[in-house]
């Protein structure tokens, strides 16, 4: 009985959009190749949406695919061409590494440091994740 009722107690000192069940949709990239280079046009937009910072993924992208880039009026410039798909994957696998939780899925995340090491803290659950560096 009394766990019941410390049980009752959390659920109603989790925030609300934790016991919400919206879905967060991951935004796509606009990429479209121009000559020997590759541009993602809406990079800024993008970031801001899973609220992570443009370096970090640059950093991501230029060593995921070997290859320079530039950030030029909110759009990554890779020098080179690359499909859409792929980008796109490195894009999910990105979001998956380092924005959704690897607990319950919330993009309510920040990236910590916790005695020396990168760790992905949920907002939402709490869950804390030792994340790979960049």
């Amino acid at each position: 009985m009394e766990y019941e009722r410390m049980l009752d107690r959390l659920y109603m000192m989790l925030p609300e959009k934790t016991s919400s069940m919206e879905r967060f949709e991951l935004p796509m990239l606009d990429i479209s190749v121009q000559g020997k280079k590759t541009l993602i046009r809406n990079f800024s937009q993008a970031l801001k949406a899973v609220a992570r910072g443009e370096k970090q993924f640059y950093k991501y992208v230029t060593k995921e695919t070997a290859t320079a880039a530039t950030i030029e009026e909110g759009k990554l410039v890779l020098n080179g061409k690359f499909f859409a798909e792929n980008i796109n994957r490195l894009w999910a696998n990105y979001l998956n590494e380092y924005v959704l939780c690897h607990e319950c899925k919330k993009p309510d995340t920040q990236i910590i440091e916790r005695n020396g090491v990168k760790v992905l803290k949920c907002t939402a659950c709490g869950a804390m994740s030792a994340i790979r560096k960049l």
